[in-house]
Formats: C-alpha cells, sequence, structure tokens
C-alpha cells in the first residue's frame, strides 16, 4: 500500500538474450534521485499547467485565521507539505495565534516508511508527541484528544477505496464530532484526477479499515470532497471545515498540478504506479507477487508458477486500452515468494487517459483463473475488490467487458450521490 528508499529486488525482463535496453534503462534510472516536479511522461499524459495551491498553502495565505487559539493535533505524514517544502508540522508549528500540541501519523508512519505496526514516537524537531494511528489504537483516545480543540488532516490520498489514510480520516472525524472538536480537511488533489470512476461498490458487508464506505474501487473525490460524503452519508455529524485547493480541476491528474509527487507509502513510488495500483493490487491475495520487494511495485506481476511467454501473450490479444504487457522474470525481496524466481508480465502505460486499472486487474484474475485455476486462489481477491458477485461472475467465466457494465447501475447511484458534495469543476 498505503518513500523514497529503493528496495532492493533483484529483477530482469526476458528479451532475447541478456538485458533489453528498457531492463538497462529502467535500473539506471532506479539509482537517479526523483525530480522535484514530475516530468511529462511518454504515455499520453500532458505536462504540467502550473501549479495547484493545496490547503496548507490556502490557509498559510489566509494567516493561519482559522486556527486562531486553537490547541491543534495535525493528522499527516511525509507527504504533508506545502509549496516551499515545508511540513505542515513545521509550518503550524511556527503558526502565529494557535498551538500545535500533538501529531498523529496513519499507516506507514510520519515517515512514510513502515510497512508493520507503528509505535508512538517524539518528532525531532519540534518534540512534539507523534501517536500512532496504526498501531494499538488506529483512532485517537479521550487521551490523545485532552488538551485538543482542532483536529487538522493533512496527507496525500491515493483516490483508491481500500488505501487505508481514508479510513483513518474517517475515524479520526468520528472522534472529533464525539468530542465536540472542529476538524479541518487541508485539501490535495486526488492523484488520478477526479472525473474516471471505476471498479464495483464495497458489498454493504464488508465494511472494515480497507473499506470504510460502500465507495467503487476508484471514486473520483478529493479527501474534502469524501470528508463531507461520509460526514453525511454516515451521520457522523463532525463539524468539519475544508480547506479547499486553487487551481485543481477535475480532469487533472497529479502530473497536471505542478506538485512534486511525494510516494504516500513504500511502494508507491511513480505516478504509473499509483495508477496501476486499484486493479493490480487486489491480486496479491489470490497468490501472486505485485512487485513489492522490487524497484517496480504494481508494474509487475508473477509468480514461480506462471510461464510468462503464455501470460504476456494471452493478456496482448486481449488487446487492453493504455497498457503494454511484456514477458518479465523478477526475484521479490519481500512478501509474496521472497527470494524466489517469479515469472509473469511487466506492464508499461502507453496512455493514462485510456487505462482503466479496473479492467486490467479483471483481466488479469480472468487469464490467472483460466490458465492456473490450480495455483491462483480467486475467491480471495474479495478480500479488496469487495464484491462476491463480481469474483463469482469472474469464476464463471464471464468476459471482463461484461462484468463491467453490470457495475453500471450501482456506479451510477454513485455518481448521483457523490455529486451533492463535490467541491471543484
Amino acid at each position: 500500500m498505503p518513500h523514497n528508499r529503493a528496495y532492493r529486488g533483484v529483477f530482469r525482463f526476458r528479451a532475447g538474450r541478456g538485458f533489453s535496453r528498457a531492463a538497462i534503462l529502467a535500473l539506471l534510472c532506479a539509482a537517479l534521485p526523483a525530480p522535484s516536479i514530475p516530468a511529462p511522461r511518454p504515455n499520453g499524459s500532458s505536462p504540467a499547467r502550473g501549479r495547484v495551491k493545496t490547503g496548507i498553502d490556502v490557509l498559510e495565505e489566509q494567516e493561519f485565521a482559522p486556527l486562531r487559539g486553537r490547541r491543534v493535533g495535525l493528522i499527516t505524514n511525509q507527504t504533508g507539505v506545502d509549496a516551499q517544502g515545508r511540513r505542515t508540522i513545521d509550518v503550524l508549528a511556527h503558526a502565529p495565534g494557535g498551538k500545535l500540541v500533538a501529531v498523529f501519523s496513519p499507516e506507514h508512519g510520519l515517515l512514510g516508511r513502515a510497512d508493520a505496526p507503528v509505535s508512538d514516537a517524539t518528532d525531532a524537531a519540534t518534540g512534539l508527541p507523534v501517536y500512532s494511528l496504526y498501531g494499538a489504537t488506529r483512532r485517537p483516545t479521550d487521551a490523545m484528544l485532552h488538551d485538543i480543540d482542532a483536529l487538522v488532516f493533512d496527507m496525500q490520498d491515493a483516490g483508491v477505496r481500500f488505501y487505508t489514510y481514508v479510513t483513518t480520516m474517517a475515524y479520526c472525524m468520528e472522534e472529533a464530532a464525539e468530542h465536540h472538536i472542529p476538524f479541518f480537511v487541508l485539501d490535495r488533489p486526488d492523484p488520478l484526477g477526479g472525473e474516471v470512476i471505476e471498479g464495483p461498490a464495497l458489498d454493504a458487508d464488508r465494511t472494515s479499515f480497507t473499506g470504510y464506505f460502500p465507495l467503487p474501487v476508484r471514486y473520483a473525490m478529493t479527501l474534502g470532497e469524501l470528508a463531507r460524503l461520509f460526514n453525511a452519508e454516515k451521520g457522523i455529524g463532525a463539524d468539519l471545515r475544508v480547506v479547499a485547493l486553487r487551481g485543481w480541476r477535475r480532469r487533472d491528474s497529479y502530473d497536471r498540478t505542478g506538485l512534486a509527487w511525494i510516494p504516500p507509502s513504500p511502494n508507491l513510488r511513480t505516478l504509473d504506479a499509483a495508477f496501476l495500483y486499484p486493479g493490480i493490487e487486489i491480486l496479491q491475495a489470490g497468490g501472486v507477487s505485485v512487485g513489492r520487494g522490487t524497484d517496480a511495485p504494481f508494474e509487475l506481476v508473477g509468480a514461480p508458477w506462471i510461464h510468462a511467454d503464455e501470460l504476456a501473450a494471452a493478456l496482448t490479444r486481449r488487446k487492453i486500452p493504455g497498457v503494454r504487457f511484456t514477458p518479465a522474470t523478477f526475484v521479490p525481496s519481500q512478501d509474496a515468494y521472497a527470494g524466489q524466481p517469479c515469472h509473469g508480465v511487466q506492464m508499461r502505460i502507453t496512455g493514462r487517459g485510456s487505462l482503466r486499472s479496473m479492467r486490467v486487474g479483471l483481466e488479469m484474475a480472468a487469464a490467472l483463473q483460466r490458465m492456473y485455476p490450480e495455483h491462483f486462489h480467486l475467491a480471495r481477491i474479495v478480500e479488496l475488490l469487495g464484491s462476491r458477485a463480481t469474483v463469482e461472475r469472474i469464476g464463471r467465466g464471464d468476459a471482463p467487458e461484461q462484468i463491467i457494465a453490470g457495475w453500471s447501475g450501482d456506479l451510477g447511484r454513485f455518481r448521483r450521490m457523490r455529486a451533492r458534495y463535490l467541491l471543484y469543476d
């Protein structure tokens, strides 16, 4: 899931003999520092049109007026920075009129590096307590909130239902309502853009930490907009204040914002990975590696029992828009099949505008079920996909296009609900 250190996974791509040119370039690029502002990609995306102002930048322009006289608790991580690259923690710690008294961190911790439960800590720069919301508790306790009279949320989401920052925000809203504390969301863009909605709605009886509300997998809303939806549709009743973005349009994916891409979690290192993530992540529960522990998480799928050439050929024949499949062999250093050679495919995005990651995920699940039924555990992908009916249709051999068409009723109802809470055109 839900940094900048590279995992030392070893991988090579088969293309004739030895290393292909693409593999060599990938290895060289992995050693280079990321640019401060994402460069245009040769995959159909457009160049940035000017810097978007995030909620923390707007709050600074307001001279922090909404927080004056308040003792503030800040829910954030490494993605909470302003236009100058300063941590929101440091900005609020020195803001006039208010007082930052505590910090709360989500899954992966304050630095976004952990792939395990996180303990409470102290922020070295400010000396403030950092309470983990992915450790002994997943929501602020009474004791944590004792000296707080405003909660502020500032971190970058992935735009995906099962990404846990969504639920962390909702749990904090619930506690804010319970304790009569105003809840401020410093809004940030949906990195995948605010128009394309994909995937089945979560089954109503499958809500959990990876599925707070019956959303589709890709919902095309900012966290500020989601907070408005949750507050009303879940009856949370929080005193919610959204500090809105400036300059963001719904058609803008992250590469159009002018903002630096800061990986929101250890394996979402690139925007391409973020675009593939909604459809690829659901497959891991079925018994494959999705590239964790390599230099290309969510751009690789494989297992020791897959025949790479056969799977790549089967997926290529499907003519799936926006993505190209090539045979790959890689050795992940963690998670599924750590230390074992995995054979499968590498995915290259050829056009973000035409890519539908849930179509990719369904096509791969269908191919794996058809070709390797003794190894691929289809029923388990419901864990994140969240729809039993969709899994059953894959098992029956229904065409992915027909399955996707079957979501239209639920997605239409969601669109109508969602429209009431949108803040941007």
